[in-house]
């Protein structure tokens, strides 16, 4: 009896890996989630800063609107609908709002994913996972210490960063700039 149930056993593990070692599998479905989609919400790009920095480099004559927040982060939650009802109202205008959660990568399943479906974010999320952040943030702005909300606005050549949160008629008053250009 105790072999033909080691004998099951062995089949069903061995069964659930398609012959692959278990290693292997781990592997393949964290690469299946790297660009997975969030039930027509939203869809969650997991990239590297070297995947990501192609949002900061668009030169397509529209405004990049690019939020650095996370869900643990107060300041930031509270002025994501800002950022939402600035992408409804100027998204005619040639708007584009990027929220770049730095959202811990374990927390995607748990915490990111429910929030995006429980607020209805309707602008893009992509989630940055690049731990060298000392590489990176210069990248972005010299000026920006790391802390979070971060904002970056940019049209082609002419770019503005802010390392503050904003009510809507603040984040307004830094868009006109880029609408007049």
């Amino acid at each position: 009896m105790k072999i033909k149930l080691l004998f099951i056993a062995t089949l069903l593990f061995w069964g659930c890996f398609n012959g692959k070692k278990p290693e292997t599998v781990a592997i393949d479905a964290l690469e299946k989630n790297q660009n997975k989609q969030v039930d027509n919400v939203s869809d969650l790009e997991v990239n590297d800063f070297s995947d990501f920095e192609k949002y900061l480099k668009k030169k397509d004559g529209k405004i990049h609107v690019i939020n650095f927040w996370a869900t643990w982060c107060a300041p930031c939650v509270k002025e994501l609908p800002y950022f939402e009802k600035l992408n409804a109202e100027y998204k005619d205008q040639g708007v584009e709002v990027l929220l770049v959660s730095l959202d811990f990568p374990h927390l995607y399943e748990k915490k990111l994913i429910p929030f995006i479906k429980e607020k209805k974010l309707q602008s893009k999320v992509v989630a940055l996972d690049d731990p060298d952040m000392n590489s990176w943030i210069p990248k972005i702005s010299a000026d920006w210490s790391g802390s979070i909300p971060a904002t970056v606005i940019y049209k082609n050549d002419t770019r503005e960063f802010y390392e503050q949160s904003f009510n809507y008629e603040e984040l307004k008053e830094k868009l006109n700039p880029f609408l007049n250009h």
